[in-house]
């Protein structure tokens, strides 16, 4: 790693997310560092999977959601860390909290209340979903929701967002703001056939070709994950495609699980 770079420390996102990409996180993160760039911009950030976990970052970093609970969130951690955490002093976890919370219209509440809701619901939901959120239930575990474990992870995130440029846009707006030469875009879009995974109308079947046209005319460089289907395979067959095969457990089953078949896509060769 060139002396453009500075080490930065591996940090837990605070909240599960629905393809979080715990499974590839090394090996994105591995490629990532192979390739040259002077900023980072990561298009659809969810709770960081990819982000928190790099040991290595350019001086100009960038993070986009097109989520307004995602990128207030981060705004919140980074700007009013605080207030934020004094919100949590005696939260509870319990089904009926959750229900509470999950009742709100998001968009009546002020910008500290709506980071807090958000991640509380996230904390502790069933499988750290979305959209159609259940309460997730652990026998052999402590509250999902503690804030004498959760503070240090805050704290550690509010440190790392220092100096992180935080966006909400949709990611065509995005990518035409940041792309130039030098520019390194990682993007993680909701799965194919699974668009609505995230929020009604935040992402369409569609978007797929505009990507695949957009990342061929990019000025920058781009690694992508999405899941490996015909589609995809068809769409994004002018770029380097890498193969990962991911097992998934399913939690409280006595099962071997499932495999799952994902690309790691790039406009870059000899990627390892």
């Amino acid at each position: 790693m060139e002396s453009t770079y500075k080490e930065v420390s591996p940090t837990k996102p605070v909240a599960p997310y629905q393809g979080g990409k715990v499974r590839l996180a090394k090996r994105i993160i591995n490629m990532i560092n192979q390739i040259d760039h002077t900023t980072y911009a990561e298009v659809f950030v969810g709770m960081g999977g990819i982000f928190f976990r790099r040991d290595h970052a350019p001086k100009a970093e960038v993070i986009n959601d097109y989520s307004k609970d995602v990128a207030n969130l981060f705004r919140i951690l980074n700007n009013h860390y605080a207030p934020f955490l004094d919100m949590f002093r005696y939260q509870l976890t319990g089904r009926d909290e959750f229900r509470r919370l999950l009742d709100q219209n998001a968009d009546s509440l002020t910008d500290l209340q709506r980071a807090a809701r958000f991640l509380y619901l996230q904390r502790t939901a069933f499988g750290g979903k979305a959209t159609k959120r259940s309460y997730g239930v652990s026998a052999d575990r402590a509250a999902r929701f503690n804030i004498t474990t959760l503070e240090p992870m805050l704290h550690d995130v509010h440190e790392r967002l220092s100096g992180v440029v935080i966006e909400g846009l949709d990611w065509k707006i995005f990518i035409d703001k940041y792309d130039r030469p030098g520019t390194l875009f990682y993007l993680d879009p909701p799965y194919f056939n699974c668009e609505d995974d995230y929020g009604t109308g935040m992402f369409g079947p569609s978007e797929f070709k505009i990507m695949a046209d957009r990342m061929a005319s990019l000025k920058g460089s781009f690694i992508m994950s999405i899941n490996d289907v015909p589609e995809i395979r068809k769409l994004f067959a002018r770029f380097t495609l890498h193969e990962a095969d991911l097992h998934y457990s399913i939690a409280g089953k006595n099962s071997t699980g499932t495999r799952a078949k994902e690309l790691i896509i790039t406009n870059q060769k000899d990627l390892t």
